[in-house]
């Protein structure tokens, strides 16, 4: 219930942001209509409207996101009519086309210069291209709820809370609404200039509709929006302190023991700890596939000691993880170790069965995989983490846990005693140290300044081409003068949607002043998987010796799938550097920079 009114309220500060301005006008312009037959019905279609196309985008792929666009261009033309007619009422007595027939019943006027009475259905279908068009800056609250329905899946709490917050945006317009008619009226009695006001009406709406078409309401007003509510929300969500589904994490220093060097003292058996029962394993049934082995039940694994991991295949954490796993999966087979892998995707292209299964194989992974695609799995067990490991005994008791990459002695510590502790006699002692090359390879001892950056809109941070992101539709971007750490940029004809950003014509660029050893990038072939060519450049230069296994020493390298690609690996990492790739065809897919 909380959560519920943490939403609202969030929603209610949308008043105070400036991304609420492109859509004012629309709102405003059935102010001189009663509120109960006009007003409210549309504000209900707009939250409605925004709550179902929030809910589909947060838990959808990029159909989702096309299917919207197209009903944002038809929302704009609706609009666009609406206001031609409010400005000039000759216009729409000519026009005879469905559409515009919309829009005149939208905004018809009898002879004596009295508002003809619109049906509920219209005012419902205006409030409802309003919803499609708003896009409200995404502060913490907004936030928090869209990355819990990308990650906890379609729920009826997930479209309750969404509703929830459309419903705060739609009280504090109502609240303006209201008193903008109150304002309208007393303007229509006192200086009979109801009909200028009417014509200025439809001028702020074409002027929200060409605001919308242009971008400023997810470009410039959403940088304008830093400061205002945001503030406010985090302190909001701070207080009730609601967990936020995590991307890939480092090492969580939830152990006392660090690092992976071996002494002697390694070699002898480890005192037994004591691992407090977390619960029951859960069931797997909610797998869409499994790779490597037939479906696993609990009562399958019932004897023996589980390793259950949870990883996705672009995560860099998650790859460097491997390594270990495959070793205590050889090493301890015959002790009785059974290592599952679930496969729960961060982007929409992880999905897909038959990305998995390559990676799976190129990964050299032999262990079962559950392909967790719905995130059933991933949500009977209340994860929250890329990677995470889950420790169960023969009894199928969950152990222990462990978030994030790295205390690898701490966890094979761990499956040593659950082994023995089944009975096993004779458990294969010390630690394993694989050795690993490329997006494997262990991570720098000191840790990255920069850290991780998403380049698709709804996650993105410190952009710095002077246009701003004009969100889900073509744009020419440039590289700004100069970039500050941690700031990127764009140079060339992109598209920016959710979750990628996505390169248009040929002889695009991003640009990324970073401090790590390390530069990786998941990227995507053009979307009919024809290969791209790309080089990349480090302060102006080819890479030489600091190249990353993606690429050669000049820094040539060709995108043939979607996954991570390491594109810098340097000997240190002292300073900073301006990285740089140009892609050489077009249709290139960039999501996320990692370091390392």
């Amino acid at each position: 219930m909380l959560i519920l009114i943490i939403a609202y309220v969030g929603g209610v500060l949308t008043i105070l942001s400036p991304c609420v301005l492109p859509v004012l006008p629309f709102v405003f312009a059935r102010a001189d209509r009663p509120f109960r037959s006009h007003g409210l019905p549309m504000l209900l279609g707009m939250a409605v409207a925004f709550a179902a196309v929030a809910s589909l985008a947060a838990v959808g792929g990029g159909w989702v996101v096309a299917l919207n666009e197209y009903g944002r261009y038809a929302a704009m033309a609706m609009l666009a009519v609406f206001g031609i007619t409010l400005l000039f009422p000759s216009v729409a007595d000519r026009m005879t086309r469905p559409l515009v027939a919309l829009g005149i019943r939208l905004s018809e006027r009898q002879p004596d210069g009295t508002a003809a009475r619109t049906s509920l259905g219209s005012s419902i279908l205006l409030g409802m291209g309003t919803g499609l068009l708003w896009a409200p800056c995404a502060g913490p609250i907004l936030g928090l709820i869209l990355t819990g329905a990308a990650l906890n899946g379609a729920s009826v709490g997930t479209s309750l809370l969404l509703l929830a917050y459309a419903a705060g945006a739609c009280t504090s317009l109502a609240a303006a609404l209201l008193l903008g008619g109150r304002v309208f009226a007393a303007m229509k009695r006192s200086l009979h200039t109801g009909e200028w006001v009417r014509r200025a009406a439809g001028a702020f709406v074409l002027a929200g509709v060409g605001a919308i078409a242009l971008g400023l309401d997810t470009g410039v007003l959403s940088r304008l929006s830093i400061g205002t509510t945001s503030t406010l929300e985090q302190a909001l969500v701070d207080r009730i302190g609601s967990p936020v589904p995590q991307p890939p994490q480092a090492s969580t220093g939830a152990f006392e023991d660090t690092g992976l060097s071996l002494t002697a003292a390694a070699h002898e058996p480890a005192p037994s700890r004591t691992l407090q029962p977390e619960g029951v394993l859960p069931s797997f049934a909610g797998a869409t596939e499994w790779i490597n082995s037939a479906p696993l039940t609990p009562a399958d694994l019932r004897g023996k000691v589980v390793l259950v991991d949870f990883w996705t295949y672009s995560c860099i954490n998650c790859l460097r993880t491997l390594p270990y796993l495959r070793a205590w999966a050889e090493k301890y087979k015959d002790a009785g170790l059974v290592v599952v892998g679930v496969h729960s995707p961060e982007f929409a292209f992880e999905k897909r069965s038959s990305n998995v299964h390559r990676a799976v194989k190129d990964l050299g992974i032999e262990f079962p995989v559950a392909v967790d695609s719905d995130f059933a799995v991933w949500r009977a067990f209340d994860n929250q983490y890329w990677p995470a490991f889950y420790f169960v005994d023969a009894q199928g008791r969950i152990r222990h846990h462990q978030f994030g990459e790295g205390q690898y002695d701490k966890s094979e510590r761990v499956i040593q005693q659950l082994l023995a502790e089944a009975g096993q006699a004779k458990v294969p002692p010390g630690l394993v140290l694989p050795t690993a090359a490329g997006v494997q390879a262990a991570p720098d001892a000191s840790p990255s300044l920069s850290q991780e950056t998403y380049l698709g809109h709804e996650r993105t941070h410190n952009f710095a081409s002077p246009e701003g992101i004009a969100s889900d539709r073509a744009h020419t971007y440039r590289r700004p003068a100069s970039l500050r750490t941690d700031q990127w940029a764009l140079a060339g004809d992109w598209t920016v949607e959710r979750e990628r950003a996505v390169l248009n014509h040929a002889d695009g660029r991003i640009v990324y002043r970073f401090h790590a050893r390390d530069v990786h990038l998941v990227l995507g072939p053009a979307a009919d998987g024809k290969p791209v060519r790309f080089r990349v450049l480090v302060d102006g230069k080819p890479p030489l010796s600091d190249h990353g296994s993606d690429v050669d020493a000049q820094g040539h390298g060709t995108i043939d799938a979607q996954r991570l690609y390491q594109l810098i690996r340097q000997k240190t990492s002292t300073n900073d550097h301006v990285f740089e790739i140009e892609f050489l065809d077009a249709g290139a897919q960039a999501y996320v920079f990692t370091f390392g």
